[in-house]
């Protein structure tokens, strides 16, 4: 396979983003500094595509290629199509909503919550972590994450999943984006049975504060426009972290509104680590195909 120069650049100009784009399509490609320049190779069958590539998108507008539509059709289906993890996900916790009642049927939230409870009376009895782990259901440390208390509470983080977890999907692949789920939602539950003690809680937000911390470090660190989120994103996120943890929404809603602040912290801690190691990983790859 020729190898061949497709572009030739002034050192100033940034090719970071454009690198990390040819990556995601799976286009074999060098850069190396040649008098006072840095130039692109290629295979020779791709070097004109990638011309035309880089005339479209410079600075690697991954973004825009993930979400161009497929040849038949587009719209939210062929979303769907490209997303089928994120989909999935959605699909149980909308399933998990309609047997839960949105958190009003208890003998169903039973099946999802951390620990296994009975109600008699007015008190709630509930299993410790280390009864349900002998009992030998590990499912309990995950399926917290489906239970959603409201309409509301199940938009919104709906909502947040499908637009991080695509980002994922697309940049790292489904079985990346399973895996950060499931370990997210493992490291939120367990922050949150460990700061509040037994108790019925769930949602998805401590996965998506994970998800969030996972594509904004990662992004610090190896810049990929698949996930260069929206100005103000992460502020508006981290603001109404901080916020929730002073308790001002708790007395505003006069009890009614109980947050898991500390799934919040656990998954964004885990996401935030995750993040700086994937972006680590994929700056090192870089400057390897670079040399």
């Amino acid at each position: 396979m020729a190898i061949i120069e497709a572009l030739r650049l002034p050192l100033s100009e940034d090719l970071s983003g454009f690198i990390a784009l040819l990556q995601r399509l799976q286009v074999p490609c060098r850069v190396s500094e040649e008098s006072g320049e840095q130039v692109l190779r290629v295979p020779a069958e791709t070097a004109e595509q990638v011309r035309e590539l880089y005339q479209r998108y410079p600075q690697g507008d991954g973004a825009v290629v993930a979400e161009q539509p497929p040849r038949r059709g587009g719209g939210f289906v062929a979303s769907l199509r490209r997303s089928p993890l994120t989909a999935a996900v959605l699909l149980l916790t909308m399933i998990a909503a309609a047997i839960t009642m949105l958190g009003e049927n208890f003998e169903t939230i039973r099946w999802f919550s951390f620990g296994d409870f009975r109600i008699d009376g007015e008190y709630a009895y509930f299993a410790t972590l280390e009864q349900t782990l002998a009992a030998g259901e590990w499912w309990r440390l995950v399926t917290p994450i489906f239970v959603h208390f409201g309409f509301l509470h199940l938009a919104m983080n709906s909502m947040w999943y499908w637009e991080l977890g695509r980002r994922i999907e697309y940049r790292q692949g489904a079985l990346m984006l399973l895996g950060l789920t499931l370990v997210f939602g493992v490291v939120s539950n367990v922050a949150q049975y460990t700061y509040g003690g037994p108790g019925i809680f769930g949602g998805l937000s401590g996965v998506l504060y994970g998800l969030l911390g996972h594509c904004w470090l990662f992004q610090k660190l190896s810049p990929d426009e698949a996930y260069r989120l929206p100005p103000g994103v992460v502020v508006l996120m981290l603001v109404w972290l901080v916020v929730c943890l002073t308790g001002v929404i708790e007395v505003v809603s006069f009890g009614a509104l109980a947050i898991a602040n500390a799934a919040h912290v656990g998954g964004l801690v885990a996401g935030c680590l995750t993040g700086v190691l994937g972006g680590l990983l994929s700056r090192r790859r870089a400057v390897r195909m670079g040399g």
